[in-house]
Parts: C-alpha cells; sequence; structure tokens
C-alpha cells in the first residue's frame, strides 16, 4: 500500500502507573445516577471558542474511529492527532491500524501527527490481575485512563490548550466513563477536556460512510487480546 507523505514525529510514549488508584474513582463500569447531555456540553464549549482555533491533542484509537471525528473537529480546532495505543495486539496489528491511519490524515492535509512508538508493556502492567474481567470491565476503564493520562501529559508539556480522544464515536465504548476520566485529568494535568458523545447525531454511521468511501481496513475487534478472544474472531 503507497502510504502518503507528510511529516510525522516519532515519540517514545512513557506509561504511568497511577491507574489503580485513579481508576478507582470511577467504578468497574463507570455508574453514575444520572447521564449527562455530552453532546450538548460539546455544543457549548465550541461556541464558547468564538472566532478563535486553538490546538487541540486528539488521541486517535484508529483510521475509521479517526474519520468523522477530524471531520467534525477540523472546523474549529488546529488539530494534533497522537496515535498512542499500547493496548493493540499484537504488534503487526498496532501497525496496520497506523497505517491506515495515515490514509485517513492524507484527507486532512493540515492536521499533524504525533505517532507514537509501540510500547506493548504499558498494557500489560494495567491489565495484570484483570485478565479475566469481561469486555467493557474494570481493565477497559484503565485502558482508557492510560491512554487519556499519556495524551493529557503530552498536552501539557506542548502546550495544547485542549485534549480530547475519538474512542466515544463507538457504539461499544462507554461516553459517561470516558468523560469521566478525562475530566479529571484535565484538572490534573491544567489542560481544557474536550467533553464529546461523538457516536451522537449521525457521527458513528458518519464514520462507516466515510470508511466505506475511502475504503479503510474496519478491525473486527478493539486491540487487545482479550477483546479478541471475546469477540469470537
Amino acid at each position: 500500500m503507497q502510504l502518503p507523505c507528510y511529516s510525522i514525529i516519532i515519540l517514545h510514549c512513557k506509561s504511568t502507573t497511577k491507574a489503580k488508584s485513579f481508576c478507582n474513582n470511577f467504578g468497574e463500569r463507570g455508574e453514575r445516577a444520572l447521564k449527562e447531555n455530552y453532546q450538548r456540553q460539546t455544543d457549548e464549549a465550541l461556541a464558547s471558542l468564538g472566532p478563535a482555533r486553538p490546538k487541540l491533542l486528539l488521541q486517535v484509537c484508529c483510521g475509521p474511529c479517526g474519520s468523522y471525528v477530524l471531520e467534525y473537529l477540523t472546523r474549529f480546532f488546529d488539530v494534533t492527532v497522537l496515535y498512542y495505543n499500547p493496548n493493540t495486539q499484537p504488534e503487526a496489528e498496532y501497525e496496520k491500524r497506523g497505517e491506515w491511519l495515515r490514509e485517513v490524515l492524507a484527507h486532512y492535509p493540515e492536521v499533524k501527527l504525533l505517532d507514537c512508538a509501540y510500547d506493548g508493556a504499558a498494557f500489560d502492567e494495567i491489565a495484570t490481575g484483570l485478565e479475566s474481567e469481561p469486555e467493557g470491565g474494570a481493565r477497559c476503564t484503565r485502558c482508557f485512563e492510560l491512554r487519556l493520562r499519556e495524551t493529557a501529559r503530552r498536552a501539557a508539556a506542548e502546550g495544547f490548550a485542549w485534549f480530547c480522544t475519538t474512542l466515544s464515536v463507538s457504539p461499544y465504548k462507554d461516553a459517561e466513563r470516558l468523560n469521566r476520566i478525562g475530566s479529571a485529568l484535565a484538572a490534573e494535568y491544567g489542560v481544557k477536556w474536550l467533553p464529546a458523545d461523538f457516536k451522537k447525531r449521525g457521527g458513528y454511521q458518519r464514520s462507516i460512510e466515510l470508511s466505506r468511501q475511502w475504503g479503510l481496513y474496519r478491525q473486527e475487534y478493539c486491540g487487545c487480546l482479550f477483546s479478541l478472544e471475546q469477540s469470537g474472531k
């Protein structure tokens, strides 16, 4: 596959080991008594920007999820993509998804890419002791926190005003939990979190449309081998 050429910054992204204590604050599935309207919160955040186009660091898990979210956010932000997904296994799958993400970014030439070196050991560390957890349980909470913490850390270190993730575009991902983790990390690192539930208002369907239009590879499992086993693929 011929890949488009543009600047890629190779970073070695280090993980932290704060997941256990941090994620205990959210419960195994991040339940809350009342559901938040995150799309409304997105609208309010975007309205507050005015004519400015602040810098946003967007953690992207794969090309299909990035397709629609980038279409949406590039209207409001100067977006840089962070490809940091140590949960993706095996490493060859991580590289494959990264290649297809580059195919998506060819449609958004103004978007920069921070491409992290593969760090599967970071995921293995936070998953230890949670191997028997069901998909969507405590292991996933720690995985979300691992990826969003690195995004918040890099955003703070490199002068981004905002950070966010594409993960909520998937109907299989808990937007409530993602936003609570993101908000807590925003307070910790001093960078604004963009609240979002990108699957709303037809976002997930638009990602499917763009994936078909651009001929993207759509993986059949989330990323880790646990999710592959539970998918039955």
